[in-house]
């Protein structure tokens, strides 16, 4: 699943891209025609996320108009290509639920879990179920630390509940408790401020190159060799996808285990 600097790259593409002029929308699936029918042809406005939710803000004459929430959940994946002046604009391939094209350029998702038209009520709904983004510059870290210290869930899944902090995925909160040296299976109660305010801390950081590369990157300059990433292409883990392995600073091995529905990867001599 796409973390939150991926929809927040998204949305400053589609900024770039599509904002301010009208663009055509269309459901070649035919899942999301209703939908799209009501946003073709208008002007989008701006992009905002929060989390993983992307929001595209269309206008309606000189007021504000509907609005496409996509969550991608899982599978679900944006594809962009360019529209030369003049050329055709290509045939969708697979299954698109939503065809954006504009000038010069068109997107093409598939397999979202949500993909819908809400109004601005429908959206202060949605962020009212999560937590801060760190990426966000109106992000509260207060909300997110009230909500571990009272809790007896262990850490590694309050950092993944979207509730307590959007926008956190597996890879961050693994990659994030090894550099903290944090059990993930520490209850949330006995984390201390300082411990919140340094992972708080460089979650913004480690996220904000994140938006910058287009890429995770959370292995420190001294520990950046060794074994190579868990699959070509990615920057080193410490920790995540890297179970059997020796850890890249004490070797132990690197354990996983399933918590709250998901594997979990931790060094047990580092976060002990």
């Amino acid at each position: 699943m796409p973390e939150g600097h991926t929809l927040h790259r998204l949305a400053r593409l589609h900024q770039r891209r599509f904002a301010g002029a009208p663009v055509a929308v269309s459901s070649p699936q035919g899942r999301f025609a209703d939908s799209a029918a009501a946003v073709d042809g208008r002007v989008l406005r701006r992009t905002s996320v929060w989390g993983k939710h992307l929001f595209h803000h269309y206008v309606d004459g000189p007021v504000d108009g509907p609005i496409v929430h996509v969550h991608l959940g899982l599978y679900g994946t944006f594809t962009e290509w360019a529209r030369p002046a003049g050329a055709p604009v290509p045939e969708p391939v697979g299954q698109v639920r939503m065809r954006m094209v504009g000038a010069d350029y068109g997107t093409d998702l598939r397999g979202p879990t949500v993909c819908e038209v809400i109004d601005e009520s429908q959206v202060s709904d949605v962020l009212a179920r999560l937590g801060p983004d760190p990426l966000r510059n109106d992000a509260d870290p207060a909300w997110a630390w009230t909500r571990i210290t009272k809790s007896r869930r262990p850490i590694g899944a309050l950092l993944m509940d979207q509730t307590v902090i959007a926008g956190v995925g597996n890879v961050y909160r693994s990659e994030l408790l090894f550099r903290h040296r944090i059990d993930p299976f520490r209850p949330g109660q006995r984390i201390t401020e300082a411990e919140f305010d340094a992972v708080w801390t460089d979650l913004v950081a480690l996220m904000k190159i994140g938006l910058r590369r287009g890429k995770i990157i959370v292995v420190r300059p001294e520990h950046d060799h060794g074994p190579p990433s868990y699959l070509p292409d990615r920057p080193r883990t410490y920790v995540y996808r890297r179970a059997g392995d020796r850890c890249r600073v004490c070797a132990t091995t690197i354990r996983t285990a399933v918590l709250e529905g998901r594997n979990v990867f931790w060094c047990p001599t580092c976060q002990a």
